[in-house]
This record gives C-alpha cells, structure tokens and sequence, in this order.
C-alpha cells in the first residue's frame, strides 16, 4: 500500500494541468495524511499529452457534480471525527506545500461545503457552509472572493466543523471551489465557457453518541441550476453603454 501511494503521489505532483483538489485532511490541527478518506478525481488524459486531475466538471446534469469525476468509487480509508471536530480540508493544485498556488489568481468564486449519510440519498446534502464575494473593488477589479483571497491566500485551508451531537456513522463531506471567470455564460449556451466547478469528497466515521440527525438537503446532481444567478455571473462586469 505505501508503494501504491508513493506512486499515486509522484504521478500527482509531475501534472502541470492539474486543477485543484483535495490533498490531505487535518482534524482539529492533526494532519490524516496525504489523500487519507479523499476521493482523488480521476486522472484524465488531454490529447495524448499529460493530463489533469478535474476536468473541472461543467455540467450540472452530470453525475460527476457529486464528488468529481469516478467519485462515488470508495477512498481506500477513512477518517475518524467526533462532533464539534474541526476539520480543515488542504486544497492544492500542483503539489502539497505552501509553495503551491492552490487554484488559478483568475478563478474567482464562492467556495461551499456540504455533508451527507453516506451513501448520499435522494437530497441528503446538506449546506454547513460557504462563502463567496466579501469585499468589492472598484472597476475593472473582480473583488474579493473566497477561492481567490481567501482559500488560495491561506494555502488552502477551508475549515468547517463536524455538528454538534451529530448521530453515529459514515458520512462524506463535499466540499466545492467554483471558477467564474468564464461564467459570464452558461455551459448549455456555450460548453467552450461556463462556471467550473470543483468538487471532492472526502469519507469520514462519526464516533460518539450524538442522536442529531441530518434535516433534507438537496442532490448532486440538481441542487444547481442554469437560471441561478450564482451559476451564470460575470465577476468583471462590463461599463453599461450610455
């Protein structure tokens, strides 16, 4: 097992495509390990030459929304939490280390986290968290968004806690980034641009004796849509003509 990860991580950190996801977990500070309970998206090729991990996923009618390309494939392991543990999810683009730029200086958006039983269930997810545009600036600036000014800028580390007196059990934890520097069109309209979204799920085993359960949430896919103002949004908005 430790050749396979060896490996795993080596042909990780050789992408120069690769988008960002979900490379380690910390529990109230504690680091899990590298890619311990992750749901790595696939490795895909891109025209014979490298490739990329996250496409990213465009589509909202797409079954890879959920947890990423092939992420309803079980991670190998997964990690314990009580409720009211911290978590802190380590995303990264290139390699795991604060030298890594985390997503793209361009890729503006909301970044939200959600829970569910797992497996997920028609609506099971769950919103505990997001945050998207907190600070404007003027003309022609974007802003200030969560993926760019603060996840990236804090090496990103996206933190969210475990529900107090959350029932007993296994669970997986979708956490998202989202792209909308070409999301000033929606994919069906235009499938060359549109929102990207970079989801990944991570597996985790609710110790204790919590009896909170889960209220319903939405599915993956369905919880987004083309007409949502979030989805469809240009973060550069262009002078109105006179």
């Amino acid at each position: 097992m430790a050749r396979i990860s060896a490996l795993l991580l080596s042909l990780l950190t050789g992408q120069a495509c690769a988008h960002t996801f979900i490379w380690g977990v910390f529990v109230n500070g504690v680091d899990q390990g590298t890619f311990k309970g992750v749901r790595i998206p696939a490795y895909n090729g891109q025209n014979g030459k490298g490739g990329y991990n996250n496409s990213p996923v465009k589509d909202l009618d797409s079954i890879d929304m959920r947890c990423n390309v092939m992420g309803d494939i079980q991670a190998h392991d997964t990690i314990k939490v009580q409720p009211g543990d911290n978590l802190t999810f380590d995303w990264h683009h290139e390699i795991r280390n604060d030298t890594d730029d985390v997503i793209a200086n361009s890729h503006h958006g909301p970044s939200l986290i959600y829970i569910s039983p797992d497996p997920p269930t028609e609506n099971s997810f769950v919103k505990l968290w997001h945050s998207g545009k907190y600070e404007s600036n003027p003309f022609p600036q974007a802003g200030k968004w969560s993926t760019t000014s603060d996840i990236a800028k804090h090496f990103g580390h996206m933190n969210v806690r475990v529900p107090e007196g959350l029932k007993a059990g296994h669970y997986i934890i979708r956490a998202e980034m989202v792209g909308l520097h070409e999301g000033d069109v929606s994919y069906v309209q235009n499938p060359k641009r549109g929102a990207q979204f970079y989801p990944d799920c991570v597996q985790i085993l609710v110790e204790g004796d919590g009896e909170v359960e889960l209220p319903e949430g939405v599915s993956f896919p369905g919880a987004y849509s083309y007409e949502d103002p979030g989805v469809v949004h240009n973060v550069r908005p262009r002078l109105s003509k006179l």
